[in-house]
């Protein structure tokens, strides 16, 4: 069975736009030719992809199939392209990777500066996204390696396990729940906190767990970066959740008091993830040696 690049961007176009007009205008076809491609693609797969209705277009669920593999396709090509460019420009290799917050700002730092003094040749490409969205990114093939914490539906992907991550709250130390041995998450909500940008995978996963209590969270100051955060908690501004490392850090050099959370989900297991990992070219493939050594205490 042979597929057409352009019958696969025309399909795609047609989804993201619930539309045979809208997508035949994106894929610069007029709508007849656009028609006869999508009608010829049917005849060639043996079942309906669409359903059009008055009030546009459908796909059913052969098309939702067909539309997953067209999507995972495209962005292959695209990746492809731009790793030949990069290849021509002296770069030997190029690894996608997508992590939660924890391993981004806390772990892959010294696993990376040990890698690219192995690998000089080689250009990381680092996504600091939620879990979920880690696991969905390696399923889709738009990253090689995925670090994602809790328990994640991995299905159909290898999992291998990393590091413990845990939050916890920090807080000046006259603060209210200073003297507190453990607390409730459910407990903090009464305060101003501070926070990371809205864009960062550890703001959508507390704002995700207040949810789930029907509440709100009092963002006093959103910041860049833990450092900035921890200064801002030190003036007792506000309280924030940090992975306990770096709030550990942070704490030998501010007056911050940290405090367990009693919550279950504060303590998550780190685990690696990829579609295939004989599949990876070797480089990435040493990268995943290097990570699953560093989790088992084997590297500095």
């Amino acid at each position: 069975m042979h597929f057409d690049l352009v019958d696969l961007r025309l399909f795609t176009h047609i989804a993201d736009q619930s539309s045979l007009t809208g997508g035949a205008r994106r894929s610069h076809l007029s709508l007849p030719a656009a028609s006869t491609r999508i009608k010829n693609l049917e005849e060639q797969v043996g079942v309906k992809l669409l359903s059009r209705t008055s009030q546009g277009v459908t796909l059913t669920g052969p098309g939702e199939t067909l539309l997953l593999h067209a999507r995972r396709v495209l962005q292959q090509l695209e990746q492809l392209t731009g790793d030949l460019h990069e290849y021509s420009n002296g770069v030997k290799g190029h690894v996608r990777i997508a992590a939660n917050t924890t391993s981004t700002s806390e772990f892959l730092p010294a696993v990376l500066r040990t890698y690219l003094v192995n690998f000089p040749d080689v250009y990381i490409d680092l996504h600091e996204r939620l879990s979920g969205d880690v696991v969905r990114a390696v399923q889709e093939g738009t990253v090689d390696i995925g670090l994602a914490a809790g328990n994640v539906h991995a299905e159909g992907l290898q999992v291998m396990p990393y590091r413990r991550d845990r939050l916890v709250l920090a807080t000046g130390l006259s603060h209210p729940l200073a003297e507190q041995k453990k607390v409730d998450f459910a407990d903090t909500l009464a305060y101003d906190f501070i926070g990371p940008p809205e864009a960062s995978a550890i703001h959508g996963f507390l704002k995700r767990a207040s949810a789930e209590l029907q509440r709100t969270m009092r963002w006093r100051i959103q910041v860049s970066n833990f450092e900035t955060a921890c200064r801002m908690i030190e003036a007792n501004i506000g309280i924030g959740v940090l992975p306990e490392t770096t709030a550990q850090r942070h704490a030998k050099t501010m007056a911050l008091r940290i405090v367990p959370l009693k919550d279950d989900w504060a303590v998550r297991n780190l685990q690696i993830l990829v579609a295939d990992l004989a599949a990876l070219p070797l480089f990435a493939r040493k990268l995943v040696d290097l990570l699953v050594a560093d989790g088992e205490g084997r590297i500095d």
